[in-house]
């Protein structure tokens, strides 16, 4: 019998945000839903977003509103925003509470409940079916693949039965790319600053 993964424990959110979003990568991503069908995959992008004085944070300057008040939240703490009145991104709160640091989770390979995945993103007709591959290669689609949304935001990871990381996969450095984010507009030299992380898994 397979020895099921370990959750993660608060010690692994609380350090820089930077660490933990390198380690998720190989992790393993899970959101049961309320009829019990499990959803899951690998973990394969993040981003950092450090702090308050990040200026592509929301949390630029010490902002704290409504919207952003998860990612003060103690580490491990699920920070879920919708942004262009279309898409819900997921964000763990990670280093200590009270200090907006977190890691948005941007793509993950599909592992279980796969059928499922294609039927929650294909919201409308489609010529052809979505390839595995695409279902979860970008942080909207991956929120829309697994039904996260505002319901989940300020969830405890460590505790929730709706939503979960555990240890996966060890990813080599040799095949993890790390990058400047995506889609950053005005942030000054945040820009151009190395905060995201990646790993090829393509799905077989």
């Amino acid at each position: 019998m397979q020895t099921p993964p370990e959750n993660l424990t608060r010690d692994f959110f609380a350090r820089s945000v930077e660490a933990v979003a390198r380690d998720l990568l190989g992790f393993q991503l899970t959101r049961t839903l309320d009829d019990g069908t499990i959803l899951s995959g690998i973990i394969t992008e993040t981003e950092a977003y450090v702090g308050p004085e990040d200026r592509a944070s929301h949390a630029f300057g010490g902002r704290r509103t409504a919207r952003n008040e998860h990612m003060w939240s103690q580490p491990g703490t699920a920070y879920v925003y919708f942004t262009y009145g279309m898409h819900h991104c997921f964000n763990i709160a990670c280093l200590r509470e009270g200090h907006p640091a977190a890691v948005l989770i941007r793509a993950m390979v599909p592992t279980e409940g796969i059928e499922t995945m294609r039927t929650l993103r294909s919201a409308r007709p489609r010529k052809h079916p979505l390839r595995d591959k695409d279902l979860c290669n970008g942080p909207g689609k991956l929120c829309q693949a697994l039904a996260i949304d505002l319901d989940l935001d300020g969830i405890d990871l460590l505790q929730s039965p709706h939503l979960a990381i555990t240890q996966g996969v060890a990813v080599p450095e040799a095949r993890i790319q790390r990058t400047p984010r995506i889609g950053i507009g005005s942030a000054g030299d945040w820009v151009q600053k190395p905060l995201r992380w990646v790993t090829r898994m393509d799905p077989t």
